[in-house]
């Protein structure tokens, strides 16, 4: 029987790169989606035109107990999560001076708390059953900052933490645990920024002179989930074209 991989926020830019991917290399993806998303069931139909038998399921990532339902729907329905692809997230920009508590507590729910939400119920079984793979995707601006991204920042380089400590837990039980930091990759939002500023803003900090592509990104995605990448564990893998090096 095939393993089971969940992808928050699956529906759109990386996420979709990720859920095809996974879908190629056999596992039974399941795409989560936000609760009021009336796009599910036609995003769905348009993945099994091309080959994809996706499964969708609704879950608030920044509620615990809506989490857990929603883990226990899959469990139930399909099987234990093997894989987890920790991509849910939001932006909302501004300078740190005009920040207010709530769109600060927004973006740390959804972007750092939805992490513990969705791995607490999974990991131990990952465990139990001696292999399992949890996927946190960062950012490049949780490594460097952003200006007008405290939030953003904070919780993106706050998954990391979250990384080290549990791969420490859970390395001798067959479950590693990684972060990879995506640059400005070619989604649909990126894609939606000026092409004027895209060219004199964005690209010239990219030393490779491009934007990166979803399918890079889900490659990486694809590769930690391996099992050629067994002994990887606790790491944070950018993926930024060379604009921020560690």
């Amino acid at each position: 029987m095939s393993r089971v991989a969940v992808v928050t926020g699956g529906m759109g830019g990386l996420g979709e790169a990720i859920c095809m991917k996974l879908s190629k290399m056999g596992y039974q993806v399941v795409a989560t989606y936000s609760p009021g998303n009336t796009k599910h069931a036609a995003w769905v139909a348009e993945m099994k035109l091309q080959g994809h038998d996706f499964r969708a399921v609704s879950v608030d990532v920044a509620d615990y107990e809506s989490s857990k339902k929603a883990v226990a729907q899959i469990t139930k329905d399909i099987g234990p999560v093997d894989v987890l692809v920790n991509n849910a997230g939001i932006t909302r920009d501004t300078t740190f001076r005009k920040m207010e508590k709530e769109g600060w507590d927004a973006v740390m729910k959804t972007n750092l708390d939805s992490v513990f939400n969705m791995t607490k119920p999974v990991i131990d079984g990952m465990a139990e059953r001696g292999w399992g793979r949890v996927i946190n995707v960062s950012s490049v601006n949780g490594q460097k900052g952003a200006f007008g991204q405290t939030n953003y920042s904070a919780a993106k380089a706050g998954m990391h933490g979250f990384t080290k400590a549990a791969a420490l837990e859970y390395a001798r039980k067959g479950v590693t645990v990684n972060t990879i930091s995506p640059g400005y990759i070619g989604t649909k939002m990126v894609m939606a920024i000026p092409k004027e500023v895209l060219d004199s803003k964005i690209i010239p900090q990219i030393p490779i002179g491009r934007l990166g592509k979803p399918e890079e990104v889900a490659g990486l995605v694809a590769y930690l989930c391996s099992e050629e990448a067994a002994f990887v564990t606790g790491a944070n893998i950018a993926i930024n074209g060379g604009q921020h090096m560690q």
